[in-house]
């Protein structure tokens, strides 16, 4: 079953089970795929592809992150605390990402593929390398690795 179906098919079961967070959570992630829908031109009933619905999740954890962050620097825990609560039900959802050791890895296996060995040369490693991993790793990761392979 795809992403964006299990997400609408979570909805009537975080009413029955009168979880307000997640029942939030999941109208929010449901109503920004259908904006991503009518984006790209689409029919509103229609489904957005597993990819499509990573990148409109990640978009979504990366928006509480930046709250988060926003609301502990103004010191407002009271508002921080349902955005975490957000966070971890999107972040559920999303793929499993990567770790830095199995980033390095295949860092590694690229770096002597596409025989980079300066520092002029990592931009075209960082960009083949998030090519290949799309939507496994995340890009921060994937920096840390190629800054400590190149610098």
């Amino acid at each position: 079953m795809a992403i964006h179906e299990t997400l609408k098919k979570s909805i009537p079961e975080a009413l029955r089970a009168r979880d307000e967070t997640r029942l939030r959570t999941l109208r929010s992630l449901v109503a920004a795929m259908t904006n991503e829908v009518v984006a790209k031109k689409r029919k509103p009933n229609e489904l957005l592809t597993d990819e499509e619905v990573t990148i409109v999740m990640k978009r979504a954890a990366s928006q509480r992150k930046d709250s988060i962050e926003q609301f502990e620097k103004a010191s407002r825990n009271d508002l921080a605390e349902p955005e975490k609560a957000e966070l971890a039900i999107i972040e559920s959802y999303l793929p499993q990402m990567m770790g830095r050791e199995e980033i390095m890895k295949i860092a590694k296996a690229k770096m002597t593929e596409l025989g980079v060995s300066t520092k002029a040369d990592a931009g075209k490693f960082t960009g083949a390398l998030m090519k290949e991993l799309k939507g496994k790793a995340d890009g921060g990761d994937v920096k840390a690795v190629v800054d400590s392979l190149l610098f």
